[in-house]
């Protein structure tokens, strides 16, 4: 016999696979119609869609976040074998599959207005917040630049968005044990994302290249992912042809340092224009009329449009013209650290003979971006600065927003007050079929019907949101419950799973199955956490915190939610501080805070929260959309009198925070002064309201604020609203100067420019006189103007000359200024000076003063402040009175 051997099997790491590939299954032939299905993301936004994929494997479609590509990755073929037999799903398919060929194919909103619209617009972003199953995106840029290409679609707007695809996206958010905020970057495979390589004719991948330093280049692939009717194209340069730090650029959501930044958005707009082109020249697709920036990362596609026409003949300054007239940039910040800024040497360096857009002199590149005004640092190129300047028309995005951006960028239009600046506002909105729940859309669809219900969240109009009105008070409430549970349980599943990351054992985690209450008033806050949107205002004064979180027959419950970013050690001892108290055992089940804040979980939230908080510093929320989100819920909100929420509260629907912000404030004790505000009113205003029972035992005040809240501000936080106002406001002007800024044109308004700037020394304000006898006039009374002016080598077809009157305060500034264009009157006298005429109305009593001016004036300006060149009287003149009427 032989010896008994025991073999004992060592311990091998697991092995490592040197190329990977993603498997996709095949459909059988009746099944086919799910891949078109998956790969276009109006499932995301779709209902029927959403539920034709769950009942395909609702297990498997639960475990795959909800993501179509990855559950037809994992369905075994005898499942797809006995789909493709069942007549019933096949008849639900069909008619899902045919809803969606009517959406694409049919005509919409855009296709019944005028035929002066643009043929395409091409809308840039650095990130697209479409679907958690594509995350592309690290906050509220990303996730309204998704809105405005999902609310494109809906309404037919010829959209095309272009970006990145990030081959890890934004980092995924965990915590310690401690509490400290955790980052972590998983790979992504483009080959399980929602996502198509865009291919030549002969099948190889279409690409850019843009050339860099020392003779290298930087290639990129182009991938193509379906929103709706909308083509969104992402570049990526992850591709065998690039050295392995060109393979990088793309690899993470704002990351690296300046250079890396600075080539992130080279290949944004430069790659992304030569993207655009490919596209359009594979497809038939039309080729955009407007291009739309926003925000100032992708900037540099304006050099690269001027560089195209350059190649066509046109000089550097009719380019830059014909460019201007079809551009539109937004800007989302309201100060100046949020802008991205690079030195002049290493923007130069990128430029010119020797690396990209070699036939522009680099002089005429860092001139578009250097900050060269007062209180500009004058080595820096300014990406905001360069959007202004490439861009005839530019927005802020809410009300106050447009006001704060005129002020801060006022350096650029030096001689007009800041109400004249040229950027108006557009005020965001959000997709509505993408944050309403489902549950809020049945009840609207029951009052009004599914198509009206659609109609009403997707195109708008009030009249459509009046039948909230007819709802029961018992059908609001119960609903409102509803949404309540379902995000007591998410948050008790995210916060054990949170738990577990943080090393707790099971045992340990018992009291999570009493977290939150579904009949407590629940109060969200989640947001990202810079500093001036203060996460821990709330924990000014805890045991006042703590008093409303326990409080006997009034408490409150809180769900806290956000991320800071990596490099930001302030935001996350922020976040650090409001875990450990949310990790005191005595008030644990009342506030919770939820890790890895993404739109999975902004879906559960909004909707499950009575009140949505909102407490930044004012005027630093340049509009903030969560609290859109929220109300489209029946969410009331809570919020400093900051973006959206200046321009539209209402005591209807919600309470305003007092502020504590005069000059001079000590940042403590303002903390101190609006926290105070922020408790009182949750203990006197808010707690009552929403426990109070009327005589039916409804809380009726309540219920009547969620109803004004959905009637009156549904209509107006809709991104189809939003979308509406650039059409018609911005893309549709914008197209029709482009049409007119033909060759010959745009050389006419350059070489015209470029006279009036050399001849503008020139002119004068001389004389001005009235008819006024005396400084006391009575209200009603129009006086006569007479007004000598010098125009130099100009003509008074050069220039406006404009009578400017109002109200004055004591320092003779006038306020909400009318504005009157006076006319010439014969020819120029001998001295070259030319007069000119009109009348001066005194509508207003009290303090009223007067000034005149003179202006560039062309027919093809979008505005008379676009040359920044305005001329007034001298301060002689001013002092020897007669514009000045008490």
């Amino acid at each position: 016999m032989k010896p008994c051997v025991i073999q004992q099997r060592a311990e091998v790491e697991p092995v490592k696979a040197i190329r990977r590939f993603t498997v996709r299954p095949v459909l059988p032939d009746p099944l086919r119609p799910l891949s078109d299905l998956a790969r276009n993301l109006r499932w995301s936004w779709h209902t029927e869609t959403r539920d034709l994929f769950q009942a395909v494997d609702p297990e498997r479609w639960a475990a795959s976040g909800g993501d179509p590509v990855r559950l037809l990755g994992g369905v075994p073929p005898a499942r797809l074998a006995e789909l493709s037999e069942d007549r019933r799903f096949l008849r639900r398919l069909a008619a899902v599959a045919g809803d969606l060929n009517d959406y694409m194919t049919g005509d919409r909103w855009y296709q019944a207005q005028s035929e002066d619209l643009p043929a395409a617009v091409a809308y840039f972003s650095p990130e697209f917040g479409i679907t958690a199953a594509l995350p592309q995106y690290s906050g509220g840029l990303g996730i309204l630049a998704g809105d405005h290409l999902k609310a494109a679609s809906d309404l037919g707007v010829p959209l095309i968005g272009v970006g990145l695809l990030y081959r890890h996206g934004y980092f995924r958010q965990t915590l310690s044990r401690d509490g400290w905020q955790q980052e972590h970057y998983p790979v992504l495979d483009p080959n399980e994302l929602p996502v198509a390589q865009l291919e030549e004719p002969d099948g190889t991948p279409a690409q850019v290249a843009l050339a860099l330093p020392g003779g290298k280049q930087l290639h990129a692939r182009i991938w193509l992912a379906q929103v709706g009717r909308v083509p969104l194209l992402m570049l990526d340069s992850d591709v065998e042809e690039n050295d392995l730090g060109e393979r990088g650029v793309t690899d993470r959501l704002y990351g690296g340092g300046s250079e890396h930044r600075l080539l992130q958005e080279m290949l944004l707009g430069i790659g992304g224009v030569r993207a655009v082109r490919t596209y359009c020249r594979l497809t038939g697709h039309p080729a955009p009329e407007v291009f739309h920036t926003n925000e100032g990362h992708a900037g540099f596609l304006g050099l690269e449009r001027i560089a195209e026409l350059c190649a066509e003949g046109l000089d550097f300054d009719s380019a830059l013209e014909a460019v201007r007239a079809g551009t539109v940039f937004t800007t989302h910040t309201p100060v100046p650290a949020g802008i991205d800024r690079f030195d002049r040497e290493l923007v130069a360096r990128h430029f010119g003979p020797d690396a990209e857009l070699p036939r522009i002199d680099v002089d005429r590149v860092l001139r578009l971006g250097m900050e060269t005004y007062p209180g500009g640092e004058p080595n820096l190129f300014n990406m905001a600065v360069m959007g202004l300047r490439l861009a005839q028309r530019a927005n802020g995005v809410s009300l106050l927003h447009g006001s704060v951006s005129r002020e801060m960028f006022s350096g650029l239009w030096p001689g007009f007050d800041p109400d004249e600046v040229p950027i108006t506002s557009v005020t965001n909105g959000v997709h509505a079929p993408t944050w309403v729940a489902p549950e809020v859309f049945r009840l609207g669809a029951r009052q009004i019907g599914v198509q009206r219900a659609e109609d009403a969240l997707t195109v708008g109009g009030s009249e459509r949101w009046d039948s909230v009105a007819d709802i029961p008070d018992q059908d609001i409430w119960d609903l409102r419950r509803v949404l309540r549970e379902q995000l007591v349980e998410e948050v008790r599943k995210r916060l054990r799973t949170s738990w577990r990351q943080r090393g707790a054992g099971t045992a340990e985690l018992g009291w999570i199955d009493g977290v939150l209450d579904p009949d407590v008033l629940t109060i969200g806050f989640a947001r990202r956490v810079p500093s001036y949107k203060r996460l821990t205002l709330m924990l000014r004064d805890r045991d006042r915190l703590m008093e409303l979180l326990l409080h006997p027959e009034r408490p409150v419950q809180i769900v806290v939610a956000g991320k800071a970013h990596p490099a930001d050690d302030g935001g996350k001892r922020l976040v650090q501080e409001l875990v450990r108290f949310a990790d005191d055992p005595r008030v644990r089940h009342r506030i919770v805070f939820l890790p890895d804040y993404g739109m999975g979980m902004a879906q559960k939230l909004y909707p499950g929260c009575d009140i949505w908080l909102n407490n930044p510093l004012r005027p630093l929320e340049a509009c903030g959309t969560s609290g859109m989100k929220a109300a489209l819920n029946g969410c009331l909100n809570l919020s400093v009198l900051d973006g959206w929420w200046d321009e539209w509260f209402q005591p209807d629907f919600g309470w305003a925070i007092p502020t504590a912000d005069g000059a001079g404030t000590d940042p403590d004790h303002r903390d101190d002064i609006e926290a105070a505000a922020l408790y009182d009113l949750l203990e006197q205003r808010v707690t009552p309201r929403f426990y109070e029972r009327g005589q039916s035992g409804l809380p009726d005040r309540w219920i009547e604020m969620v109803r004004h809240t959905l009637s009156t501000l549904g209509p107006k936080v809709l991104a189809g609203r939003m979308v509406r106002e650039y059409v018609e406001r911005l893309y549709a002007p914008a197209a029709l100067a482009h049409r007119t800024m033909d060759p010959d044109a745009a050389r006419d308004l350059a070489e015209w420019k470029e006279r009036v700037r050399a001849a503008w020394p020139g002119v004068t304000v001389d004389h001005v006189e009235t008819s006024a006898s005396e400084a006391l006039a009575e209200l009603g009374t129009t006086l006569g103007l007479r007004v000598r002016v010098g125009l130099g080598e100009l003509g008074p077809d050069d220039v406006d000359v404009q009578v400017v009157s109002g109200r004055v305060d004591e320092e003779d500034r006038i306020g909400d200024a009318t504005i009157v264009p006076l006319k010439p009157v014969g020819s120029a006298e001998q001295d070259g000076q030319w007069v000119y005429e009109g009348p001066l109305s005194l509508d207003r009593t009290g303090p009223f003063g007067y000034t005149v001016r003179i202006l560039p004036a062309h027919r093809l300006l979008a505005s008379s402040a676009e040359l920044g060149l305005v001329a007034g009287p001298s301060e002689e003149l001013v002092a020897a009175g007669g514009l000045l009427m008490r």
